[in-house]
């Protein structure tokens, strides 16, 4: 990224929302580092997965502090009733979900907002301020490409760069690139999708 780019980041209120792709938890961590670092104001949101489930890459304690140091406070967004207010507040300038899951992604292409960070897009997009997605999905070229499709053709809507991460073994799966998140965030805010966009 470029100095220009990184300035349009300073000061700018980024609410940060995680769901449950585990696996690409420590990734998110990083991109979360990176604005940080670039001058951006962090509000994480958290599903309820990631708030609740211990799994093989940490436990639900490990990753809620791990996001806490990436946003250099304790404040975390983990019930819908939180979530609520980011809209007519207008608590950021821009909304990322990283990762997005498959689960997440049919969720919020249809307008449901049963989760801490379904309510946060929902609430953010009222202002129609950007929302950024790293989509991170086993299905991404099955079962949840139609809802990556409909996600593509919304107004407000940005994608982090994403691709196969296994074309082999997992020929559907779909995984952002999560160095390319800060980028994106900076295109968006100008209200540009980052190009290219499929790796």
């Amino acid at each position: 990224m470029q100095d220009m780019e990184y300035s349009s980041l300073q000061g700018k209120r980024i609410a940060f929302a995680l769901t449950g792709s585990f696996c690409t938890l420590a990734s998110a961590v990083q991109a979360m580092q990176a604005l940080r670092a670039a001058g951006a104001e962090l509000l994480p949101v958290l599903s309820f997965h990631v708030r609740d489930i211990d799994s093989r890459f940490g436990t639900a304690a490990f990753w809620r502090e791990r996001i806490m140091e990436a946003a250099g406070h304790g404040r975390v967004i983990d019930t819908i009733e939180a979530a609520e207010p980011i809209g007519p507040q207008k608590m950021a300038d821009l909304l990322v979900i990283a990762p997005l899951t498959g689960n997440s992604t049919a969720k919020l292409a249809l307008g449901i907002t049963d989760t801490p960070v379904l309510m946060a897009a929902k609430s953010h997009l009222r202002n129609q301020r950007p929302v950024v997605l790293a989509v991170s999905s086993n299905d991404g070229l099955s079962g949840s490409a139609k809802n990556i499709g409909l996600l593509l053709n919304t107004r407000n809507i940005y994608f982090v760069p994403f691709g196969q991460d296994d074309p082999q073994r997992k020929p559907n799966s779909l995984v952002a690139d999560m160095s390319k998140l800060p980028e994106t965030v900076a295109a968006a805010l100008a209200g540009k999708q980052l190009q290219p966009l499929l790796l």
